[in-house]
């Protein structure tokens, strides 16, 4: 018959053991969560960038329309349709 041998001194024996695989393991797991995290963070602020790159882009090309638009009712040539005004 074998001996029996608590549980307890099962775990006292193992203890050390598993801290010492699962300590780095975790850490591991750790350092990757927080590295994608900043890439995920840094590529939202590249787009956000972009957005707003964008978006001034338009806005300048619309003032920059509009004003033509302005000019040429003003003047009495051309309306934004293309017919001479009167």
């Amino acid at each position: 018959m074998p001996p029996v041998v608590p549980p307890f001194l099962i775990g006292l024996i193992t203890a050390p053991l598993i801290k010492r695989v699962v300590k780095p393991l975790v850490r591991g797991i750790i350092k990757t969560s927080v590295g994608l995290t900043l890439e995920v963070r840094r590529a939202a602020i590249e787009a956000g960038e972009e957005i707003q790159d964008l978006t001034a882009e338009v806005a300048a090309e619309k003032l920059a329309s509009s004003a033509r638009t302005r000019r040429v009712k003003a003047d009495g040539e051309v309306t934004a349709q293309g017919a001479t005004a009167g």
